[in-house]
């Protein structure tokens, strides 16, 4: 079974999960062949999970390492991503993936060997690996049509011209 560790949107809450919670004063700890989860409930739905076959994490630096099949699920963002190794950075808030790295979110795509993902901008930076380049795949929605208005009467260039008629007088009987 890999290891598993859920990070909470709040950088507070990171220093709180199991994994940094096992850190003795401040050493590597290392997570090999087992699992370790941490998730509040009230935040269930801000949680990124991260699941890789080695995982260290620093309670000094704040910063957690996954390498070998590495998996990130964030539902937040409906993000997804695979990579040989990420890196997050708990108080800058990033994540960098290295290695073979493909992203997908919302049926986008993204592939290339580093991708740093910036949280708090959910933007994405991505570098290839050279001589290769970047490679993104977007969902482009088909336009819909605006609406035309009802058509105008059509142009004639001879108009047929009506001359008024006079009213009729009345007449009393």
């Amino acid at each position: 079974m890999r290891p598993t560790i859920c990070l909470m949107k709040n950088v507070r809450a990171v220093a709180g999960l199991a994994a940094i919670a096992v850190l003795a004063n401040g050493a590597i700890a290392s997570f090999s062949q087992s699992t370790a989860r941490a998730q509040a409930p009230q935040l269930g739905s801000q949680a990124l999970t991260l699941r890789s076959d080695v995982q260290e994490a620093n309670a000094k630096t704040g910063v957690i390492t996954a390498r070998g099949n590495v998996q990130i699920f964030y539902p937040a963002r409906q993000i997804q991503a695979t990579a040989a190794q990420a890196q997050y950075f708990s108080r800058e808030r990033r994540i960098v993936l290295s290695g073979n790295v493909y992203v997908l979110q919302q049926g986008n795509s993204l592939r290339g060997e580093t991708v740093t993902y910036l949280i708090d901008e959910g933007r994405f930076v991505a570098l290839p690996q050279t001589p290769k380049q970047v490679e993104s795949i977007y969902l482009v929605p088909e336009a819909t049509p605006v609406a035309s208005p009802s058509p105008a009467a059509p142009f004639s260039a001879n108009p047929q011209i009506q001359t008024p008629t006079k009213p009729q007088p009345k007449t009393n009987p």
